[in-house]
């Protein structure tokens, strides 16, 4: 039995009141699971974050990458989980891990120098459309583009980029 991952969303700011709120209501979340190698060495971040999931009910826990591939396989049933990473390369690396990912939210990636605009919120470079192209090529994950839950969703593929 593989675990059970409701929805993976990438974004830059991982938990936010969005993420934490509105995004974990709306897949049923009760687990969120920030896979990030620097949150997963910094208290604060954790404390600022778990404040949020907090308000939610939900548990949430942070774990490096390589925790993450190591350890998801031992969650329970019952655990409804919503993957949060900060990029599109920490998403290939878990799914190159073997984490069963099938749905993948790209959310909020900031503006940053080299970067070009795909959405009012998405912005990528060169290795970022190559990492989401990257997933998006595996036939068992839909990757997409949606702000907020029930606005439109863009599908990524090679037409996003041109």
């Amino acid at each position: 039995m593989s675990a059970h991952i409701v929805l993976t969303r990438i974004d830059n700011r991982l938990v936010h009141g969005q993420v934490g709120v509105t995004w974990t209501r709306a897949v049923g979340a009760n687990l969120i699971v920030v896979a990030n190698d620097q949150a997963a060495a910094d208290p604060l971040q954790q404390k600022l974050m778990a404040t949020t999931a907090d308000s939610t009910g939900v548990g949430i826990r942070f774990f490096s990458l390589q925790k993450t591939i190591d350890i998801i396989h031992k969650a329970a049933d019952r655990q409804k989980i919503f993957i949060v990473v900060k990029t599109p390369a920490d998403a290939v690396k878990l799914v190159e891990g073997g984490v069963p990912i099938t749905k993948i939210n790209v959310g909020n990636m900031h503006y940053g120098k080299g970067k070009k605009e795909i959405t009012k919120k998405v912005y990528v470079d060169e290795q970022d459309q190559k990492d989401l192209l990257q997933l998006a090529s595996h036939e068992d994950i839909r990757v997409f583009i949606e702000d907020y839950p029930g606005e439109k969703k863009f599908t990524v593929d090679e037409s996003l980029f041109k």
